[in-house]
Parts: structure tokens; C-alpha cells; sequence
């Protein structure tokens, strides 16, 4: 899994994702301000998966419009709730 953030506030969001455990969850990382397809673009880089292979979850609808162009199964969640098991069910079967 990948963590993708266009922060100015990079070490903060570091230092977050320490903070909750979540690093550890993460193989990629891509927290610096930008656009997200520079992001998913160094996923591709790095991890070697193709962009028709990536799932994203998003709550800026911007985000999702510019990484879907890429050919990503892009998703936008409620920015009140996050990610939500029935956006993963969406979207595993919107990927298939």
C-alpha cells in the first residue's frame, strides 16, 4: 500500500502517520506538495504495478479526475467518514 499527500506540511503528516501506527502500513510513500500524478507516478516507479493494477481513494474530487487520466481506479470518499468498507467493495468491483 501507498500513501499519497500534496501537504505543505510534509513532516507533519510524517510524523501522524508515526503517531497512529500507520507507517508501518505503508511500503510507498509520496508526501510533498505537487500534483497527485506526479505521486503515482513515482508509485509506478518504485513499486513496479502498473496503473490499471493501482486502486486510489481520494476525498477532492480534483485528485480523483487528474489520477483516473492515468487509467487508476479512482474513488472519492466522504471526507467526513474516510474510507469505508463499502468504498473498497465499490471499488474492487469497479477494478475487476
Amino acid at each position: 500500500m501507498g500513501v499519497a499527500s500534496r501537504t505543505e506540511y510534509p513532516e507533519g503528516a510524517n510524523q501522524l502517520l508515526h503517531l497512529f501506527g500507520f507507517e508501518k502500513l505503508f511500503k510507498f510513500k509520496e508526501i510533498y506538495p505537487g500534483c497527485k500524478v506526479t505521486h503515482f507516478e513515482q508509485f509506478k516507479k518504485a513499486s513496479g504495478i502498473q496503473f490499471k493494477e493501482m486502486l486510489f481513494f481520494d476525498d477532492e474530487e480534483r485528485n480523483i479526475i487528474d489520477v483516473s487520466r492515468l487509467g487508476v481506479t479512482a474513488i472519492l470518499v466522504n471526507p467526513e467518514t474516510g474510507v469505508t468498507m463499502k468504498n473498497v467493495t465499490d471499488a474492487l468491483a469497479k477494478h475487476e
